[in-house]
């Protein structure tokens, strides 16, 4: 499955470099992950980067890897304190982002598709699917070079549950392939 889905990124990516697609490039990205209704992890830190893909001047597609390390949860039964290890999340996926192009300061919203992972002390790891969808903001100060700031939700199906996390993310990134 991994094989599988890692060699589909990477050929959408290729297909549209062949496909005339106006830039290539790659983005770092950092930022705060906040568990939505779960009481078994705090709020971590996330990082990761993209490789945004223009295949027209309003569509880019992004291949992505995310990680975030979650905080621990200290919660207290029957006077006992317990603390819980918040776990760490890693994905990768694809993401559709509409607009967001051009110099000066952009605003687009995106969606996604990834495979996610979820190892905790204690448990087995959870794989699953998951979705995300937000709004961005991104500063283009000088061709090629961009300043993104990110808020999504991320959602993931994991054993007849749903895991919930809220993202907020400050990336930099900049274009190393352009074509007309």
């Amino acid at each position: 499955m991994k094989k599988t889905a890692t060699l589909l990124l990477l050929a959408l990516a290729l297909g549209a470099a062949t496909a005339h697609a106006t830039s290539i490039g790659a983005e770092v990205y950092g930022g705060l992950s906040v568990p939505i209704v779960q009481d078994d992890s705090d709020q971590g830190s996330q990082f990761g980067f993209r490789l945004p893909v223009r295949v027209v001047p309003l569509l880019c597609l992004e291949p992505f890897f995310a990680s975030s390390q979650l905080g621990d949860k200290t919660q207290t039964f029957g006077g006992v304190s317990y603390t819980r290890d918040g776990g760490k999340l890693t994905g990768y996926g694809l993401n559709a982002r509409l607009g967001g192009a051009g110099a000066g300061l952009s605003f687009f919203p995106y969606v996604g598709i990834g495979n996610y992972k979820l190892k905790k002390s204690g448990l087995a790891d959870e794989t699953d699917v998951g979705y995300n969808f937000g709004l961005g903001m991104q500063l283009t100060p000088m061709p090629k070079f961009g300043i993104t700031l990110r808020g999504e939700l991320n959602a993931i199906p994991i054993n007849d549950a749903s895991r919930k996390y809220g993202n907020v993310t400050l990336g930099v990134s900049y274009d190393f392939l352009s074509l007309p």
